[in-house]
């Protein structure tokens, strides 16, 4: 019988609940994700294995010849043993481990296991599981890892015999969601709400065979999303590349369990700073280019601004705020002919002097902006100030009705109320994207009254732009509700 979303979903609460008496909430991520892509691996690598014993018990192999075949056909990952070639050897397996679950020094032996996972598959599951401080006794005694093991095993066999990725990745996105819900302005380090990240990823619209790209990626929600947006049109999310970076060393293991739950495996997440450090370059020490970009960076960022660097186009961003770092990180990583990019940032950004309006200045004179949206206020868990979305393209690249100007669209009256924040419904994420897509008269009004969605929207000459000092604050340009 095919499993269920809900009885997943519920079963991986309970075992994520009995964390309760050890930690707080908050975290949850950082034992759960691990264990849970651990017995993901150990499900499906047992389930091919019963498969080619069933399929080969009468070809009389050495055991050499069916390791051979095995992982030549069957097998796309190993499960290795620990202590191979002495008499205490056993494999890396969640059952393994289970089944020691009370006999002393657990977390040692999770820990080992998990790091032989990552040494026997370096080019897939280097660094998968991050610091895995929680398997010391000191941080998470052995009773209660045992506790959430045994609660865990209960789910059932996660491989594709069983249930698809669509279920499995679903859970992992439920258990995100779930964690963040509890965990409060921590949640903004790794989550970005998965409404917000489907009206970006609509307005960009990847296609088939493009690189996507995410420089502060979090937990991969933006990278998944695009695969998912694209499969959903008909299209072939899996021939996607998908590429991001992430300066938590931790969170970067959860984006790259999150996209395997996925079914998603042409990625690489990369761990680093994006401002001083940028792993994706070309040859020449470049920044590499992509077709879509897409972020929710961390707002207002103290950082150690450039010194010399190409991408600070129009300047350098102040020392008080990364958010036009980050921008123009973005405009230098947008591939020429096609490039787009979409990033959530608060509204200073529109209107800020100083070194931000020089940089401001820069990208209108360049003709780079092409819309900001306006979104509700309280819609993320790190912050409530309402913020903007806003939509770059590369140079030359706009639709000729789109050049010399730029679109607003003010939808930050809606918003449905939820448990601890505001969220945008199905029907204010189509409303945004008809408006974006909105034809407009000579005056920069909608040509169809119902293409805005009903949303206050007009596109603005940059001449009118520049007669406001370079200020993007949407209410100098549409009438807000």
């Amino acid at each position: 019988m095919a499993v269920t979303q809900q009885e997943i979903e519920n079963r991986l609460w309970d075992a994520a609940d009995e964390l309760r008496v050890a930690m707080p909430e908050a975290q949850y991520s950082s034992v759960v994700f691990p264990l849970m892509f651990w017995k993901y691996l150990s499900d499906t690598w047992e389930h091919q294995h019963q498969k080619f014993l069933a399929e080969n018990e009468d070809l009389g192999l050495t055991d050499e010849e069916a390791r051979e075949v095995e992982y030549s056909i069957y097998q796309s990952f190993d499960i290795p043993f620990i202590h191979p070639g002495t008499v205490q050897k056993q494999r890396a397996s969640w059952s393994s481990v289970l089944d020691t679950v009370t006999r002393p020094g657990l977390g040692q032996r999770v820990r080992a296991s998990l790091q032989a996972i990552e040494t026997a598959n370096p080019d897939k599951f280097s660094r998968l599981f991050g610091s895995m401080t929680w398997t010391s006794e000191a941080v998470l005694p052995g009773e209660v890892l045992a506790s959430v093991m045994r609660a865990m095993d209960r789910t059932p066999k996660m491989h594709e015999g069983n249930m698809s990725h669509d279920v499995l990745g679903g859970a992992y996105e439920y258990l995100l969601k779930r964690f963040s819900d509890g965990s409060g302005t921590r949640a903004g380090q790794f989550f970005t709400p998965r409404e917000v990240v489907e009206l970006i990823i609509e307005l960009l619209t990847p296609k088939n065979n493009e690189s996507v790209y995410d420089p502060t990626c979090g937990s991969g929600g933006m990278l998944i999303a695009a695969a998912s947006l694209l499969k959903s049109h008909g299209g072939r999310g899996y021939t996607l590349s998908l590429n991001g970076q992430e300066a938590v060393t931790d969170t970067a293991g959860v984006a790259r369990m999150n996209l395997f739950m996925h079914n998603l495996t042409e990625f690489k997440v990369e761990v680093g700073d994006t401002l001083r450090d940028p792993r994706f370059k070309k040859k020449d020490g470049s920044v590499k280019q992509f077709d879509v970009i897409v972020a929710n960076p961390p707002y207002s960022l103290k950082w150690k601004p450039w010194t010399r660097d190409p991408r600070a186009i129009g300047g350098v961003a102040p020392q008080s705020s990364a958010d036009w770092a980050f921008v123009q990180h973005m405009i230098a990583s947008m591939d020429p002919k096609k490039g787009r990019a979409g990033v959530v940032l608060p509204h200073g950004v529109l209107f800020r002097g100083g070194q931000e309006a020089a940089i401001r200045k820069r990208v209108l004179d360049d003709d780079l902006l092409e819309a900001v949206i306006g979104l509700p206020a309280n819609l993320f868990y790190s912050t409530a100030i309402p913020t903007a979305i806003l939509v770059f393209r590369a140079p030359g690249t706009k639709a000729p009705e789109r050049q010399g100007g730029v679109l607003f669209v003010d939808a930050s009256k809606r918003f449905a109320k939820a448990k601890n924040r505001n969220i945008l419904t199905a029907v204010d994420i189509a409303d945004v994207v008809t408006a974006y897509n909105s034809k407009f008269d000579a005056e920069g009004n909608p040509v169809d009254s119902d293409g805005d969605g009903g949303l206050a929207t007009r596109f603005v000459p940059t001449t009118e732009i520049v007669a406001n000092g370079h200020d993007l604050n949407m209410g100098q340009y549409i009438k807000q509700a």
